[in-house]
């Protein structure tokens, strides 16, 4: 089934178009709609495993799964491309060249910092993987996973296990992948949060520690509830934030999504009464809102989602410079990610837009999404303010774990073009634990009565 087709050329026609014009999408002719094809020209989680037509994207053999024999499971993780160069940079003196490969946020941020910002583009490697069990789950889903109407939108009903819709055929098939992508049943981190000033002072919003489930990926299938995502953190700093603690519980029936903070200086845990879209999170000291983290997290009922096609950009991958860093200082540059930290590859990407529905409201009524063929994750994004105007860049810097195996979005943020303020979230470089896989927690860590527990001041 073909997705949307190149506009056709003619002789005498020019064509005035943008860089995410529709002629400038790659044909999705290898898009089927059988199953069958996750074993055969599509991947098991549903990307294209041939490259592209000059080589500059391989084809995708399995991923990468060879550990690093000096990595210690819960420790330091390495970065396998450490002793690769760049094939070349792009600046806002070159980036006429390939302005049809980086999205508009990115060409913003390069107008913005002529001389400081830049992508550093290294060899492709398609090193994304998941365990066969994640496979075997996608493409069972591809043929029994539907969406049906909800309170809360279109939901995903009867999957689990792996990619809910690995032939995605519009936006909101396509989002719910990116929400539900592989990245772990069960995990911890350590992590620090940065907001920087528009005169480039970096201030500490939080240090803390966090454990991760997603009952979707769980061997017997989970809490039958309808959450799929859910987050225990507790701050250790800075001391005015030292002992704060916060749950969630992400469902995919939004309207079922709850979200609990514990402040030790009332002693008391309480329910958020919005923990959703443009609502500040105290996750990040109330600076980002719930749904850009990880560039998008929420429910998707307050937009129209739109499945523009996939196109070739460049984009950050295999970043794994954010956990080899000396400190955080090591990443973080006056008004942007040290472009020394980031690695940029050239990768096939499902272009997705959200416009806000009649009715709704949101201070961001439309926004851009860029997600990663092989693991559907958003990896870049745009939102536009009420004015139409390019307000922020948000990004993340996918790493590869061998271990798990899989590529998993992990440091995050924004870039606001407006105040020139900038925040950058879950920060590893400096700690001795980073990503750690671990066994399942019980249902009862991710939950109200939990919390009291352990945000101690």
């Amino acid at each position: 089934m073909t997705m949307c087709k190149t506009v056709p050329l003619r002789k005498k026609m020019t064509l005035l178009i943008t860089s995410l014009a529709v002629a400038t999408l790659v044909s999705q002719g290898a898009l089927a709609a059988d199953a069958a094809d996750l074993k055969t020209t599509l991947t098991p989680l549903g990307a294209e495993r041939a490259g592209n037509a000059d080589g500059s994207i391989p084809a995708w053999t399995g991923g990468l799964t060879k550990v690093d024999p000096g990595f210690k499971e819960g420790g330091k993780r390495t970065d396998p491309f450490a002793a690769e160069k760049p094939l070349f940079s792009i600046t806002s003196k070159n980036i006429g060249q390939y302005a049809d490969k980086v999205t508009p946020g990115i060409q913003a941020m390069l107008k913005k910092y002529p001389d400081s910002y830049r992508l550093d583009v290294y060899p492709t490697h398609r090193t994304a993987a998941a365990p066969q069990s994640v496979y075997d789950a996608t493409y069972a889903n591809a043929g029994k996973t539907r969406l049906v109407d909800s309170s809360a939108g279109l939901i995903p009903q009867d999957g689990e296990g792996g990619i809910p819709f690995p032939l995605a055929k519009d936006g909101v098939q396509a989002i719910w992948n990116h929400l539900m992508r592989w990245r772990a049943a069960s995990w911890h981190t350590d992590f620090s949060q940065y907001l920087t000033t528009s005169d480039g002072k970096h201030v500490l919003t939080n240090d803390s520690r966090a454990d991760y489930q997603m009952p979707w990926y769980l061997p017997d299938g989970g809490k039958k509830d309808g959450t799929f995502w859910s987050i225990r953190m507790i701050n250790d700093g800075p001391p005015l934030r030292a002992g704060e603690a916060i749950t969630g519980r992400e469902n995919v029936n939004a309207d079922n999504t709850g979200a609990w903070t514990y402040l030790p200086g009332q002693r008391r845990v309480r329910r958020l009464p919005n923990a959703c879209c443009d609502t500040p999170t105290p996750a990040t000291a109330g600076v980002m809102s719930f749904d850009e983290l990880y560039v998008f997290t929420g429910r998707v009922d307050r937009f129209d989602w739109k499945l523009v096609g996939k196109k070739e950009m460049y984009i950050p991958y295999n970043s794994n410079k954010v956990f080899t860093a000396a400190s955080p200082e090591a990443l973080l540059g006056d008004h942007h990610l040290n472009p020394d930290v980031l690695r940029w590859e050239l990768h096939r990407v499902w272009v997705v837009e959200a416009t806000l529905k009649s009715g709704k409201r949101h201070v961001m009524p439309r926004s851009t999404y860029y997600l990663d063929e092989d693991t559907w994750a958003a990896v870049l994004g745009e939102r536009y303010d009420a004015q139409n105007q390019l307000a922020k860049v948000l990004w993340t810097t996918p790493v590869v774990l061998p271990d798990l195996p899989g590529v998993v979005t992990v440091t995050n943020g924004f870039y606001d073009l407006l105040s020139s303020t900038w925040f950058t979230g879950d920060i590893f470089a400096g700690k001795s634990e980073q990503y750690r896989v671990v066994q399942a927690y019980k249902d009862s860590v991710f939950t109200p009565d939990a919390l009291a527990g352990e945000g101690v001041r």
